[in-house]
């Protein structure tokens, strides 16, 4: 059972009925899901959630998804790491990671795919798509497969080779376009006005990001139910920090956890920094850039929840920064060296930020801090080739030989 109202417009709140739009005809405002809360509120306790399955799906009530057919691939309920090791450099007491670099296709994006795809069966499509800077290529072509759908999959040419061949693994009809994430999130919307296919990051927009709550779910629960003083979250298009947000007030507001709304922190490149230039400028409105970074997965120029991050961080009195590429790669380096965690690009940045947070002072280093770590390292080797010492060359198989090395490690 759906506990969804209706669609409504964040801006001028405008009501619709559910259906596969995402803009407002009165103001052009992006919508979302309005959901019941009053009928929630009865319906949902914690001892219902955790009866469900140990995936994100144990939160279905509180996700716009009707039909019965729900297509997972086992997202979610991936580990809150404590990391002690992190933490002791950053000077962090409190400092857990929430890694969704194991999800099925190894990022967050499989949580909001699964949503929308779930949905794009439900509203009667037999063709899903999306314009991507990788991850979600990945995604919505292994849970189309999964689904028995046709997909096309949008990409700017010039992506990492492990997101292309995780992509075409699944056998989506791809196209490369000459030209970055924006150019391609056009055409794309150009081709969803025409051909009118499920493209779950534009017409199926506001229930996909729904499944970003999830992770904020998954937060609360493993720590025993309780909210987290700070979260570090990147930003790409702002919406996956903008819906983790909506998942701690949802929590709040149902009466499922007791405090208030974490401080919430964004992290972006320095080469792509729309959002994290508008922060600092205390402007309210975000103005595009054009993408320069090995941070592929976040480079998108032009935000489309980006004023809604602003203002997330804004009012919780969190606060955005950004980091250069070399700064990037430090990150990737340091979570593997400290917790074992290789992470893409994207979890480069946040870890850079949140190291560049904590030596600014600007984070409780005695408060619950959680830092969000949405991609696997293998993804984008390219960023850490020739930054790293290099394999050794090989020694015959006897044992002087390897004492020899031993010693040599050791500078014995």
């Amino acid at each position: 059972m759906s506990y969804v109202k209706g669609l409504r417009c964040r801006e001028c709140g405008q009501t619709y009925p559910v259906g596969p739009i995402s803009i407002c005809s009165e103001c052009f405002g992006p919508l979302e899901v309005d959901y019941d809360y009053d009928a929630l509120r009865a319906a949902v306790s914690r001892f219902s959630i955790e009866s469900g399955p140990p995936s994100m799906w144990r939160y279905r009530s509180l996700l716009p998804v009707d039909g019965q057919r729900v297509i997972d691939l086992g997202t979610g309920f991936t580990p809150l790491l404590r990391a002690e090791n992190l933490g002791r450099e950053l000077g962090l007491r409190n400092l857990y990671l929430k890694n969704d670099s194991v999800n099925p296709t190894y990022s967050f994006k499989d949580r909001v795919v699964s949503v929308a795809v779930s949905k794009a069966i439900e509203f009667g499509f037999d063709t899903v798509a999306c314009a991507s800077t990788g991850n979600l290529a990945n995604s919505v072509a292994a849970h189309a497969a999964r689904a028995g759908l046709k997909c096309y999959v949008f990409i700017p040419a010039g992506l990492e080779v492990g997101k292309v061949l995780g992509t075409l693994i699944y056998q989506p009809n791809l196209v490369t376009v000459r030209g970055n994430y924006d150019e391609v999130n056009r055409l794309a919307s150009e081709v969803a006005d025409r051909y009118g296919w499920a493209f779950v990051n534009i017409n199926l927009r506001a229930f996909y990001s729904e499944g970003s709550k999830t992770l904020a779910y998954e937060t609360a629960e493993q720590l025993g139910w309780k909210i987290p003083d700070q979260v570090v979250s990147p930003i790409a298009g702002g919406s996956v920090l903008t819906k983790i947000n909506k998942g701690f007030r949802e929590l709040l507001k149902l009466g499922l956890v007791e405090g208030k709304e974490p401080r919430v922190y964004g992290a972006q490149a320095t080469g792509c920094a729309p959002v994290a230039r508008a922060f600092k400028a205390g402007a309210e409105v975000v103005s595009p850039v054009k993408p320069a970074t090995i941070a592929k997965s976040l480079a998108i120029g032009s935000p489309a929840d980006g004023e809604y991050a602003l203002r997330t961080v804004r009012r919780t009195g969190g606060y955005i920064d950004d980091v250069s590429d070399d700064q990037i790669v430090d990150g990737m380096r340091l979570l593997a060296r400290t917790e074992g965690v290789f992470t893409e690009t994207a979890g480069g940045v946040t870890v850079a930020v949140l190291r560049k947070l904590a030596e600014q002072g600007r984070l409780d280093v005695e408060g619950v801090t959680v830092a969000y770590i949405t991609g696997n390292g293998l993804k984008t080797v390219e960023a850490i080739d020739g930054c790293l010492a290099g394999a050794p060359g090989a020694i015959e198989p006897r044992f002087e030989e390897f004492e020899k090395t031993l010693r040599q490690k050791e500078g014995a």
